[in-house]
C-alpha cells in the first residue's frame, strides 16, 4: 500500500459526505486505502460513512473515541494505517480533483509534505480570511522560527511519523504546528506541493472566529514557552504593546462589513495571547 487518507471526525455529518465524495473522485495509479478515524460521533456520522463502503472500496472505519482529541483520532487512524506513507486532511474540508495522485507523488519525492490550501470555494465572502498556505509553505513570524503547515493535507513517510512519536494528544490546539517543528527539528524537510490542492472551511460565525483565533492565540504561547530552548528568540515586551496599539488604532473596521471579521480575529488573538501569558508564566504578548 502506497499511501494512506487518514481523516479525524466527531460529530461531522453534515460536511463528512462532500470529503468522501470528493475521495471517491480520485484517481492514482498507485494503491491507496482511506482511513475515517471517529472520535465519538453521536449523529448521523457513521451512517454516512458507511453509505459509503459501496462507491469508496478501500474505505475503512477504525473507533477513536477511547480519548477525545483531533491528534488522538489521527494517531489511531496512523496506527491501523497500511501506506508507506500517511496524508491527513479534515472531515469539513474537500480534497480538490488530483490530489491524491498529487499527495501521492509528493511523498514518492520527500518525506514531509504540505498541501496547498484554497480559501473561497468553502467560505462565504464576510468570513473569507487570506492563508499563507495559499501560496506557500506558513511562515512564522512572531518571534521567527521554523515554517508549518496546517494539519489538513499534510503528508508523511509513516516510518518518521512513528519515530516522531505522532502528534502531541496533550495539546487541543496547534498539535500540527507542533508536529511540523518536532519532525523538521530532527533534519527532515518541509516541502510545498501546489498540485495538491485542498479546499478550507473557515468557522462561519462572528463567535466561532473570535473563539478560534482566541485559543490560537493561547497555544501560540504555550509553543513560545516549549520552544525556546530550542532556538525560538525571546520576545519583547515592546513588540506585544505595539501589537495591541495597531488593533486598536483600526477598531474602526468593526463597522465595516467585509473586515469585520479579520479585525476579530485579531482581537481573539490578542487576547488569547494575553490569557497564554498569564497562564503559561511568560511574557508573550
Amino acid at each position: 500500500m502506497k499511501l494512506s487518507v487518514i481523516i479525524p471526525c466527531l460529530d461531522a455529518e453534515s460536511t463528512i459526505g462532500i470529503q468522501l465524495e470528493a475521495l471517491y473522485r480520485q484517481d492514482w495509479a498507485e494503491p491507496w486505502e482511506v482511513i475515517v478515524s471517529d472520535n465519538g460521533s453521536t449523529d448521523k456520522t457513521l451512517e454516512i460513512i458507511e453509505g459509503y463502503k459501496k462507491k469508496l472500496t478501500n474505505l475503512h472505519i477504525v473507533d477513536s473515541s477511547d480519548r477525545k482529541g483531533v491528534s488522538h483520532a489521527r494517531n489511531v487512524g496512523a496506527r491501523c494505517a497500511k501506506g508507506e506513507s500517511l496524508a491527513f486532511c479534515d472531515a469539513d474540508d474537500e480534497i480538490a480533483p488530483g490530489w491524491v495522485a498529487a499527495i501521492g507523488e509528493a511523498t514518492s519525492k520527500y518525506d514531509f509534505v504540505a498541501s496547498r490550501f484554497e480559501m473561497k470555494k468553502l467560505n462565504l465572502k464576510l468570513f473569507y480570511r487570506k492563508h499563507q498556505q495559499e501560496t506557500g509553505l506558513s511562515t512564522y513570524g512572531y518571534p521567527p522560527f521554523l515554517s508549518h503547515a496546517g494539519g489538513s493535507g499534510l503528508a508523511v513517510k509513516r516510518s518518521i511519523h512513528d519515530k516522531t512519536g505522532g502528534f502531541d494528544e496533550s495539546m487541543p490546539r496547534l498539535n500540527d504546528t507542533d508536529y511540523c517543528w518536532r519532525i523538521q527539528l530532527k533534519g527532515i524537510k518541509l516541502h510545498f506541493a501546489k498540485d495538491a490542492v485542498v479546499h478550507v472551511r473557515n468557522r462561519n460565525t462572528l463567535k466561532d472566529n473570535f473563539r478560534q483565533a482566541r485559543l490560537w492565540g493561547e497555544y501560540n504561547v504555550f509553543l513560545y514557552k516549549k520552544y525556546l530552548p530550542f532556538g525560538m528568540p525571546k520576545l519583547s515586551w515592546k513588540a506585544g504593546i505595539k501589537s495591541w496599539i495597531r488593533l486598536l488604532m483600526c477598531i474602526s473596521r468593526i463597522l465595516d462589513k467585509e473586515n469585520r471579521c479579520s479585525w476579530i480575529f485579531s482581537f481573539g488573538w490578542c487576547v488569547g495571547r494575553l490569557y497564554g501569558s498569564i497562564k503559561y508564566r511568560v511574557l508573550a504578548l
